[in-house]
């Protein structure tokens, strides 16, 4: 569900600001920009890769016990970069005449590198947003492979209807609406990362695991052998622990559990965070929300 969520989202965001401009072009009968549109979209897909090449490689030469300290930080970084993305780049996409302006501006200026790099960044910034909210998934072999194809291949036919059939769809109140499932998980990565830190101060000894305080602690996973582990709400499991594999079961809320695990990729849920965790992620998601509101609902003039 997550694969499915991100893939679609990203790919019909940058669908739109495509075919927005594509439609422009041609409607206004621009010639010679056609190509840069293209070279764009070829340009982003191409630097996206490259960039999540040298994202895995980084995470691959991180020594195994710094690993925790390398998750945490990259999802701090991560969630620094979906801010910008909410609270600058929206700016310059947020409106079907906002993009038009910025195509005008390009082709007025005669800069014919204009177009293709507003093209450029549109994409690379769909790309890179996918390599880092994937990241995890993708390192531990659990991408869900159906979801990536079932949200690509929708917003595909989303894109079709748009652009090619005419439909209309209110672009500002997509953009509206998909970034403030970004404010959600920018703030669920800045708890995701503070709690693998933790997890990488207790493992190299800095702290006692059982000396950290929680603002809660619940749903603990259970002995495989427990009577309640026959519920439906718990899931078998078998774990590494101190070189022997035991097997517990799960609660479904558990972060490890199947409604559990998609909350804490989504929006970084966990069933015994610490309360710099909790409070971190309670101060950005306020904050995001208010600057989300403020951006398209008070200060902006709708259009």
């Amino acid at each position: 569900m997550k694969e499915f969520i991100i893939i679609f989202r990203e790919c019909l965001e940058a669908g739109l600001i495509v075919g927005i401009i594509y439609t422009y072009i041609n409607f206004n009968n621009i010639i010679g920009q056609k190509r840069n549109i293209w070279f764009g979209v070829l340009g982003g897909v191409i630097a996206s890769v490259l960039v999540g090449c040298i994202f895995f490689f980084l995470g691959g030469k991180i020594p195994s016990a710094y690993e925790k300290l390398f998750e945490g930080v990259s999802m701090y970084i991560t969630a620094g970069f979906l801010i910008y993305v909410i609270f600058w780049l929206s700016k310059k996409v947020s409106s079907k005449s906002v993009i038009e302006t910025s195509v005008q501006q390009s082709i007025s200026k005669n800069e014919s590198w204009g177009l293709f790099l507003l093209i450029f960044f549109a994409i690379l910034r769909e790309g890179f947003e996918i390599i880092i909210l994937l990241f995890n998934d993708i390192k531990n072999g659990e991408l869900n492979f159906l979801g990536v194809s079932l949200g690509f291949l929708l917003a595909v036919f989303l894109i079709y209807l748009i652009f090619i059939t005419g439909k209309k769809i209110p672009v500002r109140k997509f953009f509206a609406s998909t970034t403030l499932l970004l404010v959600f998980i920018a703030a669920g990565l800045v708890a995701y990362g503070t709690h693998e830190v933790e997890t990488y101060l207790y493992k190299s000894g800095y702290i006692e695991k059982e000396n950290i305080p929680r603002v809660w602690d619940v749903l603990k996973p259970l002995d495989a052998k427990s009577s309640r582990c026959n519920s439906i709400l718990y899931t078998y499991a078998t774990v590494n622990k101190d070189g022997n594999e035991i097997e517990l079961c799960y609660h479904i809320f558990y972060e490890k559990g199947r409604a559990g695990e998609f909350l804490k990729g989504f929006f970084g849920y966990n069933s015994n965070p610490n309360y710099i965790e909790f409070f971190l992620w309670l101060f950005f998601l306020i904050f995001g929300i208010k600057k989300w509101a403020d951006f398209y609902y008070i200060a902006t003039p709708k259009n």
